[in-house]
């Protein structure tokens, strides 16, 4: 069974260079999904973001390029290249991206798998 996908194996990467960024859009590229966690690149526009939701999970927020903006339970949070930030389970939150922004996202279920 394959638990990463989309990365080169035994071999270095940089994860900033492996999503582009899109004009106007976020690039995400699934790195892995199980019932335990999601790994994921994201690459925002400057200007865009994702709407305020709910993970069934902790989210760790890993900038690798930029700042973001996450507002976590209503609290707006700059988070800069090199930073971290989680985004706790069940607590609203959103991303918006001043300018351009790279992140690895990695979000850890509880046992059982993500909430419904």
């Amino acid at each position: 069974m394959e638990i990463l996908k989309n990365i080169e194996r035994s071999t270095v990467v940089t994860l900033k260079d492996m999503v582009p960024y899109g004009e106007k859009e976020v690039v995400s590229r699934t790195l892995s999904m199980t019932d335990g966690a999601g790994v994921t690149l994201f690459a925002f526009d400057a200007g865009e973001g994702i709407s305020t939701h709910a993970a069934g999970g902790d989210a760790l927020v890993q900038v690798l390029e930029g700042t973001g903006e996450f507002t976590i339970d209503g609290v707006p949070h700059l988070v800069k290249e090199g930073e971290s930030i989680v985004m706790p389970v069940g607590i609203p939150h959103a991303v918006h991206a001043p300018e351009r922004i790279k992140m690895l996202l990695t979000v850890v279920f509880p046992a059982g798998g993500p909430l419904k």
